[in-house]
């Protein structure tokens, strides 16, 4: 009944990274429509947001009747036309979400992506800032205001001086380009403004209080949680380690559950130890294309102890721990539970570290904060779970590890050969955390992160 409350306080919004494959797939389609020149998502799924409340997309085409007619009448899932005009349509989809189409002339382009991007906070105080400069910015583009002139009547008067890209636009505005990820006013408007004003002057801008450069999306070389049918997975170590190479990953750990998760046959001390032997065999057979790793999902009992003794444990390559039970307990009890598990030496990552599930559950009750500043001290790595449904750490968290130096990893948890395409969202997670490749530890080469965990 709690979790059915939360799930109706939530609102109507929808796990962004579950409805990516069909975005992406209605985007392709408008793409291949005749006369269109461009087609991009715009609004909360271009910054990557955990959920999204609606999708919008910009088009520039010669042909506006054309595309407008492909919208709303072939788009797959269609439920409904809201409205439908020369310019701009709207439509619902399934599973009830509500698309926006507009057509927009390819002079004004880059001036609508960036203000139907958004995000409204980020846009503003872009807006002020172009007050500031004496000029005037909005989705038609960025306008010199003449003497006498009004804000609003300035684009009829001709001053336009940058419209096509945004990257013009932040260019006139004396900004370095922010990527979409960050642009939720949290502080990336001033590092913009530093990082241009120091190239201006000739300065270096590495650690000069300038923008983050990101984590990219190609980044990740290994995934540091996957589960098999050894428990509660679908495919088998090899399975999972080819459909992993398939992805371009270098290395993998397979970490099954344990004992105390008996619904999912959660594996004892002797178990494991059989597993390692089928590791072994897979590693072998594959010749080095991917590298096995062998790991655990060890779960954290109610005390903070582990569900695998430490002798065991010392043996694993890596050591990853979560909480799958008494989600209840008091915040003090909570955070010391977790701690005791982290200051185990054995233990080099802490698993989903909220234990939120987006529009499902909400986080257990933790002092983040004590939970960073333990990390630190122990040298624990933190997880950033690419499962949509957790994305967890959240943003807010994550930029708490980077301004702490704490590393973290982003993996799939992946359950199933499919699950690794999930990584892309823990990576735009990331992104929005201001996160660097430096910051996590599956982006480097095998041994440096193997040479980085605290047994080492």
């Amino acid at each position: 009944m709690k979790g059915i409350g939360f799930a109706r306080g939530a609102g109507v919004r929808f796990v962004a990274g579950l409805m990516m494959p069909q975005i992406r797939e209605i985007e392709a389609r408008l793409a291949g429509v005749a006369g269109v020149t461009k087609v991009t998502v715009a609004g909360s799924a271009r910054r990557r947001k955990e959920t999204i409340g609606d999708i919008d997309i910009l088009a520039v085409s010669s042909k506006p009747a054309v595309i407008m007619d492909e919208f709303v009448t072939k788009t797959p899932g269609i439920m409904t036309v809201i409205a439908n005009g020369p310019t701009k349509s709207s439509i619902k989809i399934k599973p009830g979400i509500n698309i926006d189409l507009r057509v927009v002339p390819a002079e004004s382009y880059g001036a609508a992506l960036n203000y139907f991007t958004g995000s409204k906070e980020h846009n503003v105080v872009i807006r002020a800032r172009a007050n500031k400069l004496g000029l005037t910015l909005n989705e038609y583009g960025l306008f010199k205001i003449k003497a006498g002139s009004t804000k609003k009547g300035a684009e009829q008067e001709g001053t336009r001086v940058a419209s096509r890209s945004e990257e013009d636009i932040y260019k006139a505005l004396k900004m370095a380009y922010p990527e979409p990820e960050l642009r939720e006013n949290t502080g990336e408007v001033e590092a913009a403004v530093r990082e241009f004003e120091k190239k201006a002057s000739g300065a270096a801008t590495s650690k000069t209080g300038g923008l983050p450069k990101l984590i990219g999306y190609n980044d990740l070389q290994g995934d540091l949680q996957v589960q098999t049918n050894w428990t509660d997975g679908e495919g088998s170590i090899e399975a999972m380690a080819r459909a992993a190479l398939a992805c371009g990953l270098k290395y993998i750990v397979i970490t099954d559950h344990t004992k105390r998760l008996a619904m999912t046959h959660g594996l004892d001390e002797k178990r494991i130890c059989e597993q390692w032997k089928e590791i072994a065999a897979v590693n072998k057979k594959l010749g080095g294309k991917i590298k096995i790793l062998k790991g655990t999902e060890c779960d954290i009992l109610k005390d903070g102890s582990l569900d695998l003794d430490d002798e065991t444990l010392a043996q694993l390559d890596v050591v990853g721990v979560s909480v799958h039970s008494f989600f209840t307990l008091p915040r003090a009890e909570q955070t010391a539970r977790v701690k005791r598990a982290m200051e185990n030496p054995n233990v080099d990552i802490f698993f989903h570290p909220t234990g939120r599930l987006v529009n499902r559950r909400p986080p257990y009750d933790i002092d983040i904060d004590e939970i960073i500043t333990t990390a630190k001290r122990t040298s624990t790595i933190l997880e950033i779970d690419a499962l949509p449904e957790r994305s967890d750490l959240k943003d807010e968290y994550i930029r708490k590890c980077v301004e702490a130096g704490v590393k973290m990893s982003i993996d799939s948890d992946a359950h199933a050969a499919a699950h690794f395409a999930f990584l892309e969202c823990g990576i735009a997670q990331a992104r929005r955390g201001w996160a660097e490749r430096a910051d996590i530890i599956n982006a480097w080469p095998l041994e440096k992160m193997l040479g980085f965990l605290k047994k080492k």
